[in-house]
């Protein structure tokens, strides 16, 4: 969570005004490499970061996979999508899609 502009403002103003950073630093309640940060900076508002990255793995093709292919193990699907095993695990995991489970072959005892 990020430092609202006004607390940023307040801090700047306060080593202007002849503040020592140390001291602004106690008196805000806050790192000192914010206060050296801010005070270097141009643009006191909080920098921006893409949400949305290009991943390797298409998780749409992935869950078409799955549903064209469900007797595909993690290693097949991996090869295919050429991606390592524990990408396809995470990807799964995330999309809240489980391993098959298959319940009508009983286990020889």
């Amino acid at each position: 969570m990020t430092y609202s502009i006004d607390l940023r403002k307040s801090v700047v103003l306060y080593v202007d005004q002849g503040g020592s950073k140390a001291e602004a630093s106690r008196v805000f309640n806050i790192s000192l490499w914010c206060v050296n940060n801010w005070c270097k900076r141009e643009n006191l508002a909080p920098k921006e970061y893409p949400t949305d990255r290009k991943r390797k793995l298409d998780w749409e093709a992935l869950r078409r996979h799955v549903s064209e292919y469900p007797d595909a193990i993690f290693r097949e699907r991996a090869k295919y999508f050429n991606v390592h095993i524990h990408t396809i695990e995470y990807a799964m995991k995330k999309m809240k899609i489980t391993r098959k489970k298959n319940s009508t072959v009983q286990r020889k005892r």
